[in-house]
Parts: structure tokens; sequence; C-alpha cells
């Protein structure tokens, strides 16, 4: 196993929300890919419908990195569950994943609604999404997740 791996950003991203907060997301972004790249990174991208994104919690302190079990959103009704059972940024390289909708591809901007990443977040990866890579055979998950996110996003903005 390697012992680190140094990767640089390849965008940023610009508006949407400015507070990292736990529900109703519906605000819509852009995320700006670097200016060194030349448009044909994102020739043929317009085509697809979802992208995944892979981000950085830029504002969150390493000292906010949790290696023990805690109930999810630190609400006892909620069984305690080890660090990789959680999806925000206590996880030791407080990186996520997003499913964001693309809008439109303006040149190196991806205008993009459902991400859940604030201004400012690097993005370190993205790629469109392909639902035959998607999770093959059933999806389970326990109840917990589906109550504590009925709120996640904003139903309005669907």
């Amino acid at each position: 196993m390697a012992d680190s791996l140094e990767i640089k950003p390849i965008g940023t991203v610009v508006g949407g929300r400015a507070e990292p907060t736990d529900d109703h997301w519906a605000e819509r972004a852009i995320i700006r890919l670097n200016p060194d790249f030349p448009v044909e990174v994102v020739q043929g991208l317009e085509e697809f419908s979802h992208l995944l994104v892979v981000w950085h919690f830029h504002r969150a302190s390493p000292d906010d990195v949790a290696f023990h079990a805690r109930s999810p959103r630190n609400d006892p009704k909620w069984p305690a569950t080890g660090t990789f059972v959680h999806r925000n940024h206590r996880r030791p390289n407080q990186l996520a994943q997003s499913f964001p909708r693309l809008l439109k591809v303006d040149g190196l901007d991806l205008h993009v609604a459902d991400l859940d990443a604030i201004d400012g977040s690097p993005v370190f990866d993205l790629a469109p999404y392909f639902k035959e890579m998607g999770p093959r055979g059933e999806v389970r998950e326990p109840g917990w997740p589906g109550e504590m996110l009925k709120d996640y996003w904003d139903a309005s903005q669907s």
C-alpha cells in the first residue's frame, strides 16, 4: 500500500451554498475546471444527465476526524456506527462523492444542480455517471439513513 498520494484539484465549486448544513440542498452551482485544461477535456460530457464528483470538505478541520463509533448527527435515536459508515467530513481524508445533475457545459464551466459541496470546495475528480457501473444486485441499507436523510434534498426543487 502506498504511504500517500499527492493529488491536485482539477477545479473548484463556484456558487451554491456558502455554509455546510445538513438538509434542504437544492442550490445550483458551477464546477469551474482548471483553466490550464484544454476545452476538449469536456467534449461529449453534455450528453450525460449526471456526474460523479469527488470533492474535499475544505473547511473541515483534520481535528474533526473521528475514529470511533458514534450516532449519526450525534442523535442517540440512531445506532452508533463506525467512521466508514458515515458520509461526512469526519472521514480520514475528508473526501466526498456526489452525483449532481449536469445542466449545461459552458467551456470549462459545468453548471450543476444537486451538488452538496459548498462554494470554494476543491474538486479532485469527476466523470459522467454510467448507470451500467452503478450498484449491481439488490441495494440494502438499515432504516436510519432514510429517516435521517428524508429532508436532505429540497423536494420543491426536484
